[in-house]
């Protein structure tokens, strides 16, 4: 019996081993967002909200996946924001490597550690602009006094802070003549001028191309009524503590971008024309903007 007991006790061990180790196989492909090397870096590219977070994942992805496709040495992953405050604690802390950030933001970014790589857009494409109903009898700028005006953010430079100029030099006082809204995303600015949320909602145009495909029905309710002119268009900007060579071989990428069949279709995705080389120097125009913003009209950081 004790014999017997020593050899059944000896089959069971070395099932449980035999299970074990067929435990540790794989059992089939493995699905994930982090390279198969664990040698290569990977780098976090982060949008601010052009758009809500779905439908930049949708306009960006692309980009991120043309940059995974070409680049040695790195793998990059895109990360949207909910809003632009959401956007704003993550360059403030230095988390994300890549930033797409606005104007404003561009300046703010580079005091925590980010240099701009290039522009995304042409020049005369980052200009604010004001939507109203068609039907609502909104002519001039005197016309929205007592009323309410959308924006995405208080941060915004091309949808909130150049239209909060312009209606200053037309006569507003938009501390006290008009309604703020800050809704949070461009969509939502434009949404709440549709639903008669707001007289007027401010954006700029990539958003509202975008809507005028996704909502056409809506769209067509709506009309520009207003433009600010041009400044500068967003940034990309790149944590000055990465390698040389990942930042030239991205800068590379952007800018060539507009020159192939894939590149084109990429960029129409994004609504943006091209990438051009650009400095951190390229953004004193908006400084020098914001300042005078800020002495005739209001502060632009809300905290």
């Amino acid at each position: 019996m004790k014999r017997y007991a020593t050899t059944v006790a000896a089959l069971v061990l070395l099932l449980i081993i035999s299970g074990c180790k067929q435990g540790q196989q794989s059992t089939g492909p493995r699905y994930g967002v982090s390279p198969s090397s664990q040698n290569v870096p990977v780098y976090h590219f982060a949008v601010h909200p052009l758009h809500n977070p779905a439908k930049l994942i949708q306009a960006y992805q692309p980009l991120v996946d043309y940059l995974n496709k070409h680049i040695n040495g790195a793998r990059f992953t895109l990360e949207a924001s909910r809003d632009y405050a959401n956007f704003e604690v993550k360059y403030q802390s230095g988390k994300p490597e890549f930033l797409l950030p606005n104007p404003w933001q561009t300046l703010q970014a580079m005091k925590t550690g980010y240099r701009v790589i290039a522009i995304a857009g042409e020049p005369e494409d980052f200009k604010g602009i004001f939507l109203v109903r068609r039907d609502s009898g909104i002519r001039k700028p005197s016309d929205l006094k007592g009323k309410a005006v959308s924006y995405p953010s208080p941060t915004a430079l091309a949808a909130c802070i150049m239209p909060q100029y312009f209606l200053h030099v037309h006569g507003i006082n938009v501390n006290r003549d008009i309604e703020n809204r800050y809704v949070g995303s461009q969509e939502s600015s434009i949404m709440n001028v549709h639903l008669k949320n707001t007289a007027a909602g401010a954006t700029w145009p990539p958003p509202w191309r975008a809507f005028q495909k996704d909502h056409p029905q809506e769209a067509a309710e709506l009309k520009v009524l207003w433009e600010t002119e041009p400044l500068i268009n967003n940034s990309v900007m790149i944590r000055s503590d990465l390698p040389a060579d990942i930042r030239e071989q991205v800068r590379k990428y952007l800018v060539g971008l507009h020159e192939t069949e894939e590149g084109r279709a990429i960029l129409a995705g994004m609504e943006t024309a091209r990438f051009i080389p650009a400095s951190d120097k390229d953004y004193d125009v908006v400084r020098s903007y914001v300042e005078r913003f800020e002495r005739e009209v209001r502060k632009v950081e809300t905290k």
